[in-house]
């Protein structure tokens, strides 16, 4: 895990290198918002991770996710709220995703 100013910053770092696609959490799948493609846990890995954790507010937390899927030669970023404010709706893939980063 590294360590960037920003959540803003590090996503224009990413972008930089190439993780240009924008996930979104579905129940048992990643959706690419540009690309269209849906992607299962086995079909991903997850290269890199960012924890940013607010001063006072717990909302603030956020967890970035680089992710690459060598099969589409696809690469991109999913945010999600960390802590009390992540998506519980997609539990699985979340689990799925705290297991490639170990």
């Amino acid at each position: 895990m590294h360590h960037l100013p920003t959540l803003f910053e590090t996503l224009a770092q990413l972008k930089k290198a190439g993780y240009t696609e924008d996930f979104n959490l579905n129940k048992n799948y990643l959706a690419g918002q540009r690309s269209a493609i849906q992607l299962s846990p086995e079909e991903f890995v997850v290269d890199q991770h960012f924890r940013f954790e607010g001063n006072s507010d717990p909302d603030d937390e956020a967890i970035v996710y680089a992710i690459s899927a060598l099969h589409f030669n696809l690469k991109g970023t999913l945010v999600n709220g960390y802590g009390p404010s992540s998506d519980a709706g997609a539990a699985e893939l979340i689990r799925a995703l705290q297991e490639k980063i170990t």
